[in-house]
């Protein structure tokens, strides 16, 4: 099986890969014709990839386009599991009615950028100055109820299964759960009903490579995103090898006939 990869860090340790640099997909596009899987394109390849030259991509095209921006994969999830989205508001910047969005929502609420990842563009909004500030820097704005949580959940699905969960907790009186932004992270207590939830949503959207963020309010899971390149820090820790369960995902999608890795039920029950 011939593969091509435009990321490195995220196949290292994958057999056969050719890396082909983003910027030279074009000079070495025979590389390109002549592999059986693309690995990690470049958002701005996959169309290109998968509809001109009808490669095979990892992660799937779904994946990337519904994952894309959180507009993308909020409408997505609102259409199959509207019952478990934060309550949320995206409006264009000339759509903005303060005193409405102060009545409906109150403070402090949550404004977010639609693109960005590890807790970047992801705000604590507390008062009216903070709103206006946010809506003068960003043209669409997501803004959402802020949950009474703690930590979240991150459920890591990859090929057809979930792999691993954990918690994030934030540190005190710190407002991200996320670890780059200093958390910790817990593998103790992950309740199977969110496994199952994540499980659900990756197969109804033909997702196959994400780190879905869940809330646990009370007994109800709520999706409040899901980012395409998760960080592999505490699957390290749980001595997952990803670019092992990616070949061997790649290679059952690309041969049937060979057997997929083993459910993650019993690392997480």
């Amino acid at each position: 099986m011939k593969l091509v990869s435009f990321n490195p860090y995220r196949t290292i340790g994958i057999k056969g890969v050719t890396y082909v640099k983003p910027e030279n997909i074009f000079r070495e596009i025979d590389k390109v014709k002549e592999a059986d899987y693309i690995l990690f394109p470049e958002y701005w390849q996959v169309n290109f990839l998968v509809y001109g030259l009808h490669k095979k991509i990892f992660p799937n095209i779904s994946t990337f386009h519904l994952g894309h921006n959180k507009v993308e994969m909020t409408r997505g999830l609102w259409a199959t599991f509207p019952n478990n989205v934060p309550y949320t508001k995206i409006l264009n910047k000339s759509q903005l009615n303060i005193d409405e969005i102060e009545e409906e929502f109150g403070y402090p609420l949550v404004a977010k950028e639609v693109k960005n990842s590890m807790g970047r563009g992801v705000f604590l909004i507390e008062n009216r100055s903070q709103l206006l500030e946010y809506s003068n820097n960003n043209e669409v704005l997501y803004i959402q109820e802020k949950l009474p949580i703690d930590r979240d959940l991150r459920i890591v699905y990859l090929g057809n299964k979930v792999i691993a969960a954990y918690w994030r907790i934030g540190r005190e009186g710190v407002f991200h759960n996320n670890i780059a932004k200093g958390g910790n992270y817990s593998f103790e207590d992950i309740p199977i009903g969110a496994v199952d939830l994540v499980d659900k949503v990756a197969k109804k959207l033909s997702i196959n490579h994400a780190g879905f963020d869940v809330a646990v309010v009370g007994d109800k899971y709520h999706i409040l995103e899901f980012n395409v390149l998760f960080g592999n820090d505490a699957l390290r820790h749980l001595g997952i090898k990803v670019e092992s369960l990616i070949y061997d995902y790649i290679r059952s999608d690309f041969d049937p006939d060979t057997p997929t890795y083993p459910t993650i039920r019993k690392r997480v029950s």
